[in-house]
């Protein structure tokens, strides 16, 4: 891959689910948010809809969709998202993570699920930035992180590196609101605990949320949809403290918040 000048953010956005597209306010705000973007050479992607150890690599030539939901109406299982694959990024991916012990696994037929494509359609919507898809080897978030630090230096290839989940995600609580004063107060109050322990660079107490953040089993009572920002802060640290908010509020009660590093 050509090294550009410069280094790509690195992102953490909560990517909602697939009737994301039919929210005028939110895709206006993923579309703005791209705008301001640099123009990656390609994109990597850690999706929450993606747990397999060891870590591996999906489609890099012709890259499906993975329509990984249930129930919704038919209409949402006819999106396409014609991206074109990134082997050379595949490979650069295999030089930084492949080793003893660590071996890099492929999954040729593996596309890009909805954690991935619906964001990235509405910041993308020409489908014309080479994508691959990097799967969640672990949810602990410590080795997350070290993850994150060892795709680092994809960044000054011109690589995005997204980390994509939903900021809290208990879908059993979901209320249908937009309305912060009317999303649920575990919601709003690990949402706040969040916002300040980003802002205050306080990776510790990031890493320990389950137990340091006001409610943060009920939060996230299964954790993937949170893992995804350690690969992001791992990637991103030499940036903390540039770290911002691009995306905040909520969602069926449950908390948009999507940051950028760098």
């Amino acid at each position: 891959m050509t090294v550009t000048e410069g280094r790509m953010p690195v992102v953490y956005l909560s990517h909602g689910a697939p009737p994301l597209a039919d929210d005028a306010l939110w895709t206006g705000q993923l579309a703005d948010w791209s705008a301001g973007l640099p123009r990656p050479k390609a994109i990597l992607i850690v999706s929450a809809h993606w747990e397999a150890a060891p870590v591996t690599v999906g489609a890099t030539t012709t890259v499906p969709l993975v329509y990984d939901f249930w129930g919704f109406p038919e209409r949402y299982y006819r999106v396409t998202y014609p991206a074109p694959g990134a082997p050379e990024l595949a490979a650069a991916v295999r030089a930084l993570l492949d080793g003893p012990g660590t071996p890099v696994h492929e999954a040729p037929d593996r596309g890009l699920d909805h954690g991935a494509y619906v964001p990235l359609a509405e910041m993308f919507p020409k489908a014309d930035v080479p994508v691959l898809q990097l799967s969640m080897p672990t949810l602990d978030p410590e080795r997350l992180l070290r993850l994150g630090r060892r795709l680092a230096p994809l960044r000054d290839e011109g690589v995005l590196i997204v980390g994509s989940g939903f900021f809290t995600h208990n879908l059993s609580e979901m209320t249908w609101t937009t309305e912060p004063d009317q999303a649920p107060t575990w919601s709003r109050e690990f949402d706040a605990w969040g916002r300040e322990a980003l802002a205050g660079g306080d990776i510790d107490a990031l890493l320990d949320f389950e137990h340091a953040a006001p409610a943060g089993r009920l939060a996230h009572p299964r954790t993937e949809h949170f893992a995804p920002l350690f690969v992001t802060l791992g990637a991103g640290e030499a940036d903390l403290a540039t770290q911002r908010t691009v995306i905040d509020g909520f969602w069926g009660g449950l908390a948009k918040r999507s940051i950028q590093l760098g």
